[in-house]
């Protein structure tokens, strides 16, 4: 099973990173592939809202169900989508350096049916995706906190 993780500090305080991510209409500024998150459930994003993650690879696009499985406002947060090749776990943990934030962004996914044959690829690719991701995201976060 593919698994990175990544951390690095950002000149921007937990509450804004974490608004970020909560906030699923800014994530394909930040995410590559994602094309867009659509919240399945009305109200607030807590623990068991039903997600529809988007996504473009190359010329493949697709979606996959999921799910916020962990909310912890300005602290954690973590999706979990899967389709008929993957099960993919997004998961954040922010915290307080006195400075500014040290923020985990780690990705676990698990490759089933066919998707097995993707599993060398994912591997190779997965760290370039998530630190491109990490980067993005601090960038956002660092220009908003400067607002």
């Amino acid at each position: 099973m593919p698994r990175f993780a990544h951390t690095l500090s950002v000149s921007a305080p937990p509450s804004v990173i974490f608004a970020i991510v909560d906030d699923f209409t800014l994530t394909p500024q930040w995410l590559s592939r994602c094309t867009g998150i659509e919240k399945l459930d009305a109200g607030v994003n807590d623990v068991g809202t039903q997600l529809k993650y988007h996504y473009a690879d190359g010329r493949r696009t697709g979606s996959m169900d999921g799910e916020v499985i962990a909310r912890e406002p300005d602290r954690h947060f973590a999706m979990k989508f899967t389709d008929k090749m993957m099960d993919v776990t997004v998961d954040f943990v922010a915290a307080s350096d006195g400075v500014g934030t040290t923020l985990t962004h780690s990705i676990d996914i698990g490759t089933k049916g066919f998707g097995k044959v993707f599993t060398p690829l994912i591997k190779r690719d997965l760290p370039k995706q998530t630190m491109d991701a990490m980067t993005k995201l601090k960038t956002m976060a660092e220009a908003r906190a400067t607002r």
